[in-house]
């Protein structure tokens, strides 16, 4: 029998502005993205889509979702692989590409960038090719229908 994991969130909308969505500029796009036990993430829609740029948007959060989902498997598989990684930093990025009609769109491909330090030399070529492992494990890369391409730096830290 497979094992299944749960995972419940709370979305709520926080932008009536007095007069509900009775017409597209009435209302904020603010919201509140929370779980039991945890500190309330601040989202809205992108800024494009009349949100609010000082909180995370949707998109956003899903780029971050696929860099920490890479960057985790990447951290174990470095681990049971005897790369010892010292400093990880990602600057991933995301591509949303809007349909013609303007009515929708969809994220075409992510990019992530990490910055990873290793402790030795020996390490870095394991170090770079275990980043093409991460796809068969990462549960997010998995889950999506968009190219997530690894673009690493590997450094040696200095001694």
């Amino acid at each position: 029998m497979a094992t299944t994991h749960t995972y419940d969130v709370k979305v709520e909308w926080t932008g009536n502005l007095g007069a509900g969505t009775g017409g597209y500029r009435s209302f904020s796009r603010d919201h509140e993205v929370s779980a039991d036990n945890k500190a309330a993430i601040a989202a809205s829609s992108d800024p494009a889509f009349r949100g609010d740029p000082a909180r995370w948007n949707p998109e956003e959060l899903l780029v971050a979702s696929v860099a920490q989902c890479h960057m985790l498997w990447y951290l174990h598989l470095c681990t049971v692989g005897g790369v010892i990684v010292t400093e990880y930093e990602d600057h991933a990025h995301g591509v949303m590409t809007m349909d013609e009609s303007g009515g929708g769109g969809q994220i075409t491909e992510v990019v992530l960038r990490p910055e990873v330090t290793v402790a030795d030399v020996s390490m870095v070529e394991k170090a770079r090719s275990l980043h093409d492992d991460v796809h068969a494990v990462c549960f997010i890369a998995r889950s999506v229908n968009f190219p997530i391409t690894p673009m690493p730096a590997i450094r040696v830290q200095e001694s």
